[in-house]
């Protein structure tokens, strides 16, 4: 693993921490594929009983992509292998063996939203926020993979309202909501209640979880693998993504044209 994603057993518990708290944990594509090379290896060492995800820090579980990674998108294929990698990233935390735990305080947008939405548990701290403010930073869209988990964990009508409005779930809408099963009151209770809740279920019948999470995987629609490429196109091929992209990294409000 790299520093900027650090990886550790401790007691038959897997730790992954995002680990660059100067871009509240902004994850780049070596990040991405750090995270998914740790989901094989838990699948692969059988003493591993649970893997808990968080960031570093107490502003951030992750920002989303590091923005400054789409300045090389030229092509269509640049677009879609980029969905086609977060889809894979995230399928490996979502198909893990072991129950996996997000540990969540402060900005949780974007890719690190949907890493914490493929995890089985999600606890948070009270400055947690969760989102896909997209709509209002890049202009380019979800996959259709992570719009299925959004949509599975809060419904459709919600879901929409979210990405829709850009606005960013506070911690206790998001346990009304069901987003997270518990608030912490920062970052220290957090951390220890996370490690609690990690032990609970590594104490517990490891084929009796994998076998629930798998069948609950099972449960929702499997779609095509090329399935929403069109939609994935249309956004990251346009003129409002690369105007969104410069106006992130400027500092400036976008001026959206639906082109």
């Amino acid at each position: 693993m790299s520093d900027d994603l650090l990886y550790e057993i401790r007691d038959g518990i897997a730790r992954v921490t995002f680990n660059r708290p100067q871009s509240r944990n902004a994850l780049t594509f070596d990040m991405y594929e750090g995270l998914a090379s740790v989901c094989g290896k838990v699948n692969a060492d059988r003493s591993v009983k649970a893997l808990l995800i968080t960031g570093a820090g107490d502003k951030a579980f992750a920002a989303g992509t590091d923005i400054s990674q789409f300045r090389a998108f030229k092509t269509p294929e640049d677009a879609l292998a980029y969905e086609a990698r977060i889809d894979r990233v995230v399928g490996s935390v979502e198909e893990c063996r072991v129950p996996v735990i997000a540990a969540i305080a402060g900005a949780c947008t974007g890719g690190g939203a949907g890493i914490a939405a493929a995890c089985d548990l999600r606890i948070a701290a009270a400055n947690a926020r969760f989102g896909f403010p997209i709509a209002r930073t890049l202009g380019n869209c979800l996959s259709m993979g992570n719009l299925s988990r959004l949509a599975s964990l809060i419904g459709i009508a919600r879901a929409k309202e979210i990405i829709f409005t850009a606005r960013l779930v506070e911690a206790p809408e998001a346990l009304g909501l069901g987003l997270v099963s518990e608030v912490l009151p920062d970052h220290a209770a957090l951390m220890a209640r996370a490690d609690e809740l990690a032990k609970l279920v590594a104490g517990h019948a490891p084929l009796t979880l994998q076998a629930t999470k798998e069948a609950l995987r099972r449960l929702r629609p499997k779609l095509p693998a090329a399935e929403g490429e069109d939609l994935i196109l249309m956004c990251y091929m346009s003129r409002d993504f690369r105007e969104g992209m410069d106006a992130f990294l400027d500092k400036r409000p976008p001026q959206w044209r639906g082109e």
